[in-house]
């Protein structure tokens, strides 16, 4: 038996990161070891749950995997540590397709409780409406308390709690109303400067909830025998993956990195000179845009980069990454593998989940993005993708040789993702 439990919330823009992420550094100053993970595709917020615990996040979802993987994730991550955390997506409630994929879903398909955040802000007595709604609109999903978010004084808590008191729901706590709390902005990349207003954010946020939360009775509520699920054992490859990994390049899902059962030897764009010996280099997404003058400056590893793929080499490149094997981005230039020039003019955000479909190979995947590609041959695209109503999406994927690239982030931890090059 140990605490598990979700962070959920009635909507966005409540203060699900702050609270994660001041829980989690609280219980790690307590050295209580803390096991973070996220709902959803999101590799940003899992970021900052590293920062604040030293582990690890792992993200879970049910677009991209299945129930059984996501069980054998939870379990097998949550078996070393004394307390494992779920970061929610959105509202409670908002799945990819109804409830399907929500945080909920997660929840009741995990058999967790929910600790329920409430945006007190402009409101009082009112939250029990809320609150005996959200407890009650899906009965398998156990809300086993209330937290309430931007609180404006002790007489503001009062009606809250008596809201709380009336329907008959734990409450375990506020966070004051203070306009300083802010969440970090989510395009920082990983310098130094960013590292530092991070930790600042997580210190301010734990000494917070520290102060107003009762941590130890929401301990004692979120107990839960955290059986493991058994795991599919997977012979190990003798194979040396490259992974970049620095400020640039960090949109990494763990359970990728694990399912390449090779060596893992991680490299920087940014900073080194060469790529390591492998048979395979991953270039994940991340923030070349920010760094576009660094990685333009570094030519060796440009170098090395474009000879290894006109060498046969096997390269696998998603979102930023493919940026870099493009020409150029804004001006700058790139490893020039692909004949495509990549802009942050007119910057948009496009995202939503990804089936992608190649020849004999199947994988799905999320697309997130501002950034816009010029293709200056018009090269085919090897796939065809689709979003969640299974409509085609104009987003390619592109092949040279022996490299993938598009905008599309794969989830390959439950399958295998050398059947690309098959």
């Amino acid at each position: 038996m140990k605490p598990s439990f979700m962070i959920a919330a009635t909507s966005s823009g409540c203060g699900k990161t702050t609270l994660s992420l001041g829980l989690m550094r609280a219980l790690t100053n307590r050295n209580i070891v803390v096991q973070p993970f996220k709902c959803g595709p999101d590799y940003i917020d899992t970021q900052y749950h590293r920062i604040s615990t030293g582990r690890d996040s792992v993200n879970l979802d049910l677009f991209m995997s299945s129930e059984r993987h996501v069980k054998e994730l939870f379990g097998r991550y949550s078996e070393s540590a004394d307390v494992s955390i779920i970061e929610g997506a959105m509202g409670m409630f908002d799945g990819f397709d109804g409830m399907k994929g929500s945080a909920a879903d997660i929840a009741r398909t995990l058999d967790v409780p929910v600790v329920l955040l409430i945006n007190a802000a402009s409101t009082s007595f009112s939250v029990a409406a809320t609150i005996y709604g959200f407890t009650r609109f899906c009965p398998d999903v156990k809300v086993t308390g209330v937290i309430f978010n931007r609180v404006a004084s002790k007489n503001h808590y009062a009606f809250l709690k008596e809201a709380c008191e009336i329907i008959n729901v734990v409450n375990l706590g506020y966070i004051r109303k203070n306009e300083s709390l802010q969440t970090p902005s989510r395009h920082l990349g990983l310098s130094l400067d960013s590292l530092s207003e991070i930790e600042r954010f997580v210190d301010a946020a734990a000494k917070e909830v520290g102060s107003t939360v009762d941590i130890n009775g929401l301990l004692e509520a979120t107990m839960i025998d955290c059986r493991q699920m058994p795991s599919v054992v997977q012979s190990k490859r003798n194979l040396t993956v490259a992974v970049a990994r620095d400020e640039a390049f960090n949109f990494i899902y763990p359970a990728n990195v694990e399912r390449f059962n090779a060596n893992i030897v991680y490299f920087s764009p940014l900073h080194d000179k060469a790529i390591p010996k492998a048979d395979l280099v991953y270039l994940p997404g991340g923030y070349p845009e920010l760094y576009a003058d660094d990685l333009e400056e570094n030519r060796e590893m440009r170098t090395a980069i474009k000879n290894f793929a006109e060498k046969d080499g096997k390269i696998l490149a998603e979102c930023g990454g493919m940026i870099y094997l493009s020409e150029e981005i804004n001006g700058k230039k790139m490893c020039g593998v692909f004949p495509l020039k990549a802009s942050m003019k007119n910057a948009r955000l496009k995202l939503g989940y990804r089936r992608v479909k190649f020849d004999n190979f199947e994988i799905s995947g999320h697309e997130f993005h501002y950034s816009d590609i010029l293709d200056l041959s018009g090269l085919p695209s090897v796939a065809q993708q689709y979003n969640i109503r299974s409509e085609k999406v104009a987003i390619p994927v592109y092949r040279y040789k022996n490299v993938f690239a598009g905008y599309t982030h794969f989830y390959w931890a439950e399958t295998d993702i050398f059947k690309l090059w098959e």
